[in-house]
Formats: structure tokens, sequence, C-alpha cells
């Protein structure tokens, strides 16, 4: 498809409609989040995802860790819900459940043969996905999962991850900002899914060839967010919105510009846990 001009991406006269919750509405109504987990020692990343997605409005979030990380998660959550996940068989079972409507994995998820099962679960699911981390090395690293890609995921790579993932359009993609979104561009064609390229400059980009940009610099600039663990944050904020019903390319430009609004409002001294609790504000900000 032929690309399309950037958009530069700022709250739409429509984004309040679209995150008020309806009065009369249950929690299933607003979508249930399942954020998979690393194990023990490596829950927090996705602890963090898990939050964001519950703080942007998702009804119900869960998180699904290996049985020997159940007591270290169970210990750090209170809202959030918890699923034992020994392995892929475990997770498809979970899937049979249709209530569960947009999935994130990644967030330190580790790189064995277990874990790249459980990407493909996920992935022959064809439920909304955010894939983030190490799901990206994981795609990177065998061609199978990366072809089993489709429309309603979203790939959330920094610069690194990126050159992982497409090693040639990186080397391009350094050149310029046109030339970042041209390979984001290229990346979502090659790919058939949302690419979100991370940075000061975010690129979004869908097979379509429609572009968004997030500029984070000059009075905008958001530096806090150089900080471990936002990136664990916007993966699971974008799930959580996918939860809710927001199609992939919407939620991807929308749950960025949160995730720095909320950084921006926070200013110095954020950290990641900082960022969900401070969402609250920033949905007053735009008329929620």
């Amino acid at each position: 498809m032929p690309a399309q001009d950037p958009l530069q991406i700022a709250p739409e006269s429509h984004w309040p409609d679209l995150l008020r919750k309806k009065p009369d509405g249950h929690k299933f109504r607003h979508g249930h989040a399942l954020v998979v987990s690393g194990g023990a020692g490596r829950t927090g990343a996705a602890r963090l995802a898990a939050r964001g997605a519950l703080r942007v409005g998702a009804g119900l979030v869960t998180l699904g860790v290996p049985p020997a990380a159940q007591l270290e998660a169970a210990s750090q959550l209170t809202a959030i819900m918890l699923i034992r996940l020994r392995d892929a068989r475990a997770l498809e079972a979970n899937l049979e459940d249709d209530r569960l409507s947009a999935l994130c994995i990644g967030p330190a998820l580790g790189l064995q043969d277990r874990e790249a099962a459980l990407v493909a679960t996920v992935l022959g699911s064809h439920r909304p996905t955010v894939l983030d981390a190490d799901a990206l090395t994981l795609l990177a690293a065998h061609p199978a999962l990366f072809s089993a890609l489709h429309g309603a995921c979203v790939l959330t790579p920094h610069h690194g991850e990126f050159a992982r993932l497409f090693p040639d359009l990186a080397r391009e993609a350094s050149a310029s900002l046109a030339a970042k979104c041209a390979a984001t561009q290229q990346a979502a064609q090659r790919s058939g899914c949302i690419i979100l390229f991370k940075g000061a400059e975010t690129i979004i980009a869908a097979p379509s060839g429609q572009t968004a940009i997030h500029s984070a610099t000059g009075d905008h600039a958001a530096p806090w967010l150089a900080t471990a663990g936002s990136g664990d944050v916007l993966a699971g904020m974008i799930t959580g919105l996918l939860a809710r019903g927001i199609m992939p390319f919407e939620a991807a430009c929308i749950g960025t510009w949160l995730h720095a609004e909320a950084a921006r409002q926070f200013g110095p001294g954020l950290i990641a846990e900082d960022i969900p609790e401070t969402l609250p504000s920033v949905f007053r900000f735009i008329g929620i």
C-alpha cells in the first residue's frame, strides 16, 4: 500500500467519548486484558504493564505467571487478578474464555523454547495483542513466529529491537525523521501489523500506509520517560485500550499520547509506577 503523509498525534475531539466509561456498563463491557509474565524475579515488568492496562480503563486485567512466580506476584497485586500459566498448553486452555479481549506478551518474558511457545499460542488466538521486549526478540529469532503476526497486533520496538527485527530498515532509519517514518511504514507493510517505533519522535504506522508521529521534543519534551519500566507501562496501556475495543492503530496513537502527557504532568522524579497513577489527571485534562 502507498505510504501516507504522517499526522501529528494530538487529542482528538472524539477521544473523551471513546475513553469515557458508559454509565450502564459492567466490567466485562470494558474488556478483559491478559498480560503474560516472566518467571520468578522477573514479574515486575508485566505487573507494570497490567497496572497500565487497568488504569487506562480495561474492566478487568489478569496477570498470567509460571507457578514458581505465583507467590511473588500475588504479594504485589490487589485489583489485578492472577492465573497460573505453566506452559503454552495452560495458556491455550485459558484462551478458551472468549471474554479475554486483548493480550500483552513480552515484558521480561524470557527467551527460551517455553516462551517462544507462549508467543505462538498468543498469536494463534488472533486476538488484539501487544508484543513488546522479549517477544520482539523471539519474533526476530523465529521466522515462524514473525509469519504468524496478524493485523490486530501492535509491535512496540525501541531502536535496538527494531534493528533486530528489521536490520536493513534500521540502517536507513537513523538518517532523518523522514527516513525513520519511511522505515516504520515499510516495517508495517512487511509484518502486516501496527509498528510503534519508540523514541523522542515516536512513529506509528499501519500496513495500509497510515502513519502518525508523536513528538516529545522542545516544549513537549518528556525526558523523564527515560526510566526503567516506562515502555512496559506503555505496552499495558495500549493493551487496555485494545481490550476496550479501540482499533489497533488508534489505540497505539492514544496510548502514546497519554503516556507522554502523564510524564509531562508529573515532571521530574518520574518513575514507571507513577505513569498509571497520573492517568486520572490526564483524563480530566482532556475532559473525561
